[in-house]
């Protein structure tokens, strides 16, 4: 299994925090976040890790540069475009023949919540907390267990639930999603989310993207203070552990 970690983002939202570092390098506990999701992908034995970087790529250089697991993959674009175009720049680095966990640098998830999904049967496996949501939310639409749509825009009262941002990608469907991305991108769609991609595939009759529950289980995405501050507050005691012994 291989794995790509969308990390090119500044995070301006969290203001001075991030001025001389990426927000993929602020810390929980003294662990950066993605050294957490590094950690915790090696956990599941996911071997090779594609990283999309953009901004202060030098950190990520210094980081994993000499690491023959990591591939980091450089995105001189970042500033112009949302996260489909970080994923255009890595899917040239995915093995066709291996199953892919995708993940946003800055949100962090319970080990059960990944052993639940990488266990879990699909063209692509999404996990989603089952709430009322905010607008910020990543919204999702299921019926009978199946994402029928996923955007933000989905009205406050029609959503089922947020997706977390990350997810399992099937062998089988990533030339299809691949075909997806560029699509997007080729219509100028530079300000999507990566959703748009899984958005055109279920548009054009792809049926088993796959929601599976959190059922209260951890995790958090890292866009505001607050964001943070619960995060190093609420952090599960097994996925500090795992961070710590990778290191």
């Amino acid at each position: 299994m291989q794995a790509i970690i969308m990390a090119a983002g500044r995070g301006s939202r969290m203001e001075h925090l991030t001025d001389d570092k990426p927000k993929a390098f602020l810390e929980v506990k003294g662990i950066k976040l993605i050294e957490y999701n590094v950690a915790l992908l090696r956990s599941f034995q996911v071997k090779r890790i594609i990283i999309v970087t953009g901004y202060k790529n030098e950190c990520f250089e210094e980081l994993y540069g000499k690491d023959k697991d990591v591939i980091l993959v450089y995105n001189p674009f970042y500033e112009f475009m949302n996260v489909v175009g970080s994923f255009f720049m890595g899917q040239e680095y995915l093995d066709l023949n291996e199953d892919v966990i995708y993940m946003h640098a800055d949100t962090l998830c319970a080990p059960e919540i990944m052993e639940r999904m990488i266990h879990t049967e699909g063209g692509m496996v999404l996990p989603v907390e089952f709430k009322q949501c905010d607008e910020e939310a990543m919204k999702a639409r299921v019926e009978n267990g199946r994402i029928v749509e996923i955007t933000k825009s989905i009205p406050l009262d029609k959503a089922d639930g947020e997706f977390i941002g990350v997810a399992k990608i099937d062998r089988s469907v990533i030339q299809e999603l691949k075909r997806s991305v560029k699509k997007v991108l080729k219509e100028k769609n530079f300000n999507y989310y990566f959703e748009g991609a899984v958005q055109d595939m279920i548009d054009s009759g792809k049926d088993d993207i796959i929601a599976i529950p959190t059922d209260g289980m951890f995790w958090g995405e890292v866009d505001f203070w607050d964001d943070y501050s619960r995060a190093c507050r609420m952090l599960p005691e097994n996925l500090y552990e795992i961070a710590v012994e990778e290191r």
